[in-house]
């Protein structure tokens, strides 16, 4: 009988715990007669007083040197106005891939310790903490955080967070938008699409696209969102979340844009990243002593290229380029309806250019329809003997396009390394715009704060006046990692307050302490497995990787290895990641072999990878 008691004690007293948690314990009378009680409702969430509107923006596979924005040569008019009239962050940080970056941007937490490690695929995903791709209950998004306070939240494009097994129109739905905060979303589940043939999502069930390109599909959901809102609800300020399919791979778009692009990069990506070193200068995106790192190995000189060659990668770029001008002006469209409306000037925009850098997923010589041409069973001059065959169809609906790691070193310029690339800059290194007329009032204003995706979420909070949750709907929150970027808003000489930050992709990995970065690439990688004709790369162990160390507030695109100069300091910055791993959950270390080798993600101990449901 005690136990009987003890227990039913326990759970009342859980039960009164998760009343305090939520604030709903009925605050009432109740009597015997109605006329004895007083009524009680819990208060309508609601926002704070003018708060504003926010725009969250985030492009795919961008590179730091692509936009003219940031000194590029690809015509981005809609961000050019928004960084001409707020600030631009030169030092901002992404994880280096996708699922990743956007996970710890939602959550303002490091990817691995919301067991986002690589991805919620099937194929890249394993059952360990860090690595499952189940964000946790305990990690609430910052839609979750705004919906609770008051806002609508919108998101459209792309999402890249629910479980394979999870994304069949039977759910379960907690891990799709809807389960993390957002109250409607259009647009794919996945890590990648079609652009006409979208596998597309509304809400809680797959829908049919209707042909159209898929960046003008999500605008026009986007501004339908919002429109449907203001008019019963004018007042009520939204969040939206923007994650445009591109400019990650296929890159397809009408030849109405690409076309603008004709002959304009026929001089070749070696000249292209003088041009925008020099451009980036005179914006002061990057500091005057600036200098260009080494051509990659893996990059021809374009000098030496053939005349097909060039012919056949100049288009390659033409059509990138055009995609990203087209993806500008869909913003474009967004920033427009606000300012037509009467709500830009009291909307919050963040623009994440790229959440990663630049892909070195399209091989040495580019992909046009890998169905047709396979890298991984080609020779390096059958592959481009075919694909200067396919030239014409490139960026068109039937092609699956992505350009060339020398144009991908270009559009990263003046970083070196790419997409994928923990340990390097050209991997994590991506522009960032605030832009927020009612509560930014410089304009075109520099900022070099260190910051990384994790900031976003802190930086929001403190901008809106809105505290961080302990408890989201009745579940205990961690600890937000991020570091608000608000002191730098209206300071620009500020020092940095985000000092430590960890990175690992799939071997690669790297640690920045307070200007100081150290970091290894792991073997195999994309090129391993690329033209190798069956031949698969061996193991390596991460024993064997060099490490290497940079003063970034000298030496900020890593150019000068002072490993050998200060390895006392490498051995600390190796101790501090290894902390950092411990802490946010990143062991154990997983690579490329074990991925490719499905060697990872067996249930139950099974040697098989398992089903999507």
């Amino acid at each position: 009988m005690k136990r009987y008691i003890l227990f039913w004690g326990i759970i009342a007293g859980a039960h009164l715990k998760m009343q305090a948690q939520t604030d709903t314990a009925f605050k009432g009378t109740i009597g015997k007669t109605l006329a004895e009680s007083k009524e009680w409702w819990a208060p309508v969430p609601k926002a704070p007083a003018g708060a504003p509107n926010v725009v969250l923006i985030l492009l795919d596979d961008v590179g730091f040197g692509a936009s003219s924005a940031f000194g590029g040569l690809i015509s981005t008019p809609a961000l050019d106005r928004l960084a001409n009239n707020g600030l631009r962050y030169t030092n901002f940080h992404t994880t280096a891939i996708c699922a990743p970056t956007r996970s710890a941007l939602l959550t303002g937490r490091n990817s691995h310790f919301v067991h986002e490690g690589g991805f919620s695929h099937i194929g890249s995903s394993a059952g360990f903490p860090g690595w499952d791709g189940r964000i946790p209950s305990s990690a609430g998004t910052i839609a979750e955080i705004l919906r609770d306070n008051g806002y609508n939240t919108f998101a459209v494009g792309k999402y890249g967070l629910t479980p394979d097994e999870d994304a069949t129109d039977a759910g379960p739905f907690d891990r799709w938008p809807s389960g993390k905060g957002f109250e409607h979303f259009f647009g794919f589940l996945g890590s990648a699409t079609d652009q006409y043939k979208p596998d597309l999502v509304e809400d809680n069930a797959h829908v049919t696209p209707d042909g159209r390109h898929l960046n003008e599909q999500i605008t026009d959901k986007a501004i339908a969102y919002i429109d449907r809102q203001k008019k019963v609800a004018p007042d009520k300020p939204f969040f939206l979340y923007y994650a445009p399919a591109a400019t990650h791979a296929p890159h397809q778009v009408d030849k109405y844009w690409s076309d603008q692009y004709k002959g304009k990069f026929d001089e070749g990506w070696d000249v292209y990243r003088e041009k925008v070193l020099a451009n980036q200068k005179k914006l002061g995106v990057v500091p005057a002593y600036a200098q260009l790192t080494e051509r990659n190995e893996h990059v021809k000189a374009w000098n030496s290229l053939s005349a097909d060659e060039k012919r056949l990668f100049a288009r390659f770029f033409e059509v990138y380029a055009g995609y990203l001008t087209y993806t500008d002006y869909q913003i474009g469209r967004l920033v427009n309806y606000l300012r037509e409306h009467n709500l830009e000037e009291n909307t919050l925009i963040y623009v994440i250019i790229g959440d990663n850098g630049a892909s070195k997923e399209g091989t040495t010589e580019g992909v046009i329809q890998p169905g047709k041409n396979n890298a991984a069973q080609s020779s390096e001059a059958e592959y481009f003997k075919k694909n200067l065959e396919l030239i014409d169809s490139i960026g068109t609906p039937n092609s699956r396009v992505n350009y060339p790691v020398g144009w991908a070193q270009a559009a990263n310029t003046p970083f070196k390394d790419w997409k994928q690339d923990a340990n390097s800059e050209g991997g994590t290194h991506n522009p960032l715009i605030i832009y927020y007329p009612k509560g930014i009032k410089e304009k075109g204003g520099l900022r070099n704060q260190y910051g990384h995706v994790i900031d976003i979420l802190p930086t929001t909070l403190e901008l809106l006046g809105i505290k961080a949750p302990q408890y989201i709907r009745s579940v205990k929150q961690d600890s937000i990692q991020g570091t608000s970027l608000a002191y730098s808003v209206n300071d620009a000489k500020a020092p940095s307050r985000h000092k430590i930050q960890h990175y690992y992709i799939f071997g690669n990995r790297a640690i920045y302490f307070d200007g100081w970065k150290a970091g290894a690439a792991h073997k195999p990688d994309v090129f391993d497995f690329n033209f190798a004709q069956g031949k698969k790369p061996e193991k390596v162990s991460y024993d064997d990787d060099v490490w290497a160390l940079y003063n970034l507030n000298e030496d900020f695109n890593e150019r000068i290895d002072l490993s050998k100069k200060y390895p006392e300091k490498l051995v600390e910055l190796k101790k501090l990641f290894d902390e950092q791993a411990e802490k946010n959950h990143l062991y154990p270390l997983i690579d490329r072999y074990d991925v490719n080798n499905k060697l990872i993600h067996h249930p139950n101990g099974s040697d098989k990878q398992g089903p999507i449901q």
